[in-house]
């Protein structure tokens, strides 16, 4: 590589991408390149203005600048029935909720937009949303549900306190029969056309890193415990639980959420997903 700006890779700082980032180590390619950190809202920001050229980011965010990025195979966080860290946590049953109002966490659209997805078409509802900082107990307080993602997620759903939980991976499982990617990998085009050789080998390294993590959870376990919480089984169980591929069955669930969320109203066009693979790499080197 002759381009003396880095590459910028971006990381999903919560655990369910861990299997795919945790062999994945940005000083062992040929090239310079620097990895961030965040949550999939400055994330999503960065891959869309282009000053983070290639990594993760929510799925939703992807469609929403779809024009503009290209999805890298073999990556994603799904799930195929419940995934254990997008919960919806609420004093009544779901169809008393659908009239009700809703706290939503403001860490990814992702997540909401599949709320608001289920809530109207598989639950015929249409609740009040209010945006909050995620933390159960506040949000509780001013509304009859809340939505939860992530790690607070997962820590709420380790509390007992009474709440129904429903797990929107498994709603949409078995309203849709599809799986649901909350997360993909991509690269932005421009970066895509002038880095080309450094996105092959990040997209390469990527699968090795997705393959090595699901072969050896241990050191992943033991970090999820030691900074998160919880017990080395009930992280065993997370970490098996999730998809980390992108084939067929997670693109044909994806490509359903996106055309729900573009017949609400929540995407401005429909979405055809693009992929990047290393037939555009010879393209431009020929």
């Amino acid at each position: 590589m002759n381009d003396p700006e880095p590459t910028v890779i971006g990381k999903i700082s919560y655990t369910n991408s861990w299997p795919v980032f945790h062999n994945f180590y940005p000083s062992s390619l040929s090239f310079p390149a620097e990895m961030v950190s965040e949550v999939p809202a400055v994330l999503n920001q960065g891959m869309t203005s282009g000053s983070i050229h290639v990594g993760a980011l929510s799925s939703f965010a992807y469609a929403a600048a779809s024009e503009r990025l290209l999805l890298l195979p073999d990556l994603s966080v799904s799930s195929d029935g419940p995934v254990k860290s997008i919960l919806m946590f609420s004093r009544v049953p779901l169809a008393q909720v659908a009239s009700g109002t809703i706290a939503v966490t403001n860490t990814s659209a992702t997540s909401v937009n599949l709320l608001k997805i289920l809530m109207e078409k598989a639950v015929n509802g249409k609740p009040e949303y209010i945006s909050a900082a995620p933390d159960l107990d506040k949000m509780m307080a001013g509304a009859d549900a809340c939505l939860l993602i992530g790690d607070n997620a997962i820590r709420a759903s380790w509390q007992d306190q009474g709440y129904i939980v429903t797990d929107l991976g498994e709603l949409w499982k078995e309203w849709t029969g599809f799986g649901m990617t909350f997360a993909v990998w991509a690269v932005n085009r421009e970066a895509a056309g002038m880095r080309p050789e450094a996105i092959a080998e990040i997209a390469d390294a990527f699968v090795e890193s997705k393959r090595r993590g699901q072969q050896n959870l241990a050191p992943i376990i033991r970090e999820a415990c030691s900074a998160i919480g919880g017990t080395a089984a009930y992280w065993d169980m997370y970490f098996r639980n999730l998809c980390y591929d992108f084939g067929e069955r997670q693109q044909e669930g994806l490509n359903l959420y996106f055309r729900y969320a573009y017949e609400l109203g929540l995407l401005q066009r429909e979405v055809k997903m693009e992929m990047w693979s290393h037939n555009l790499l010879t393209r431009v080197n020929e």
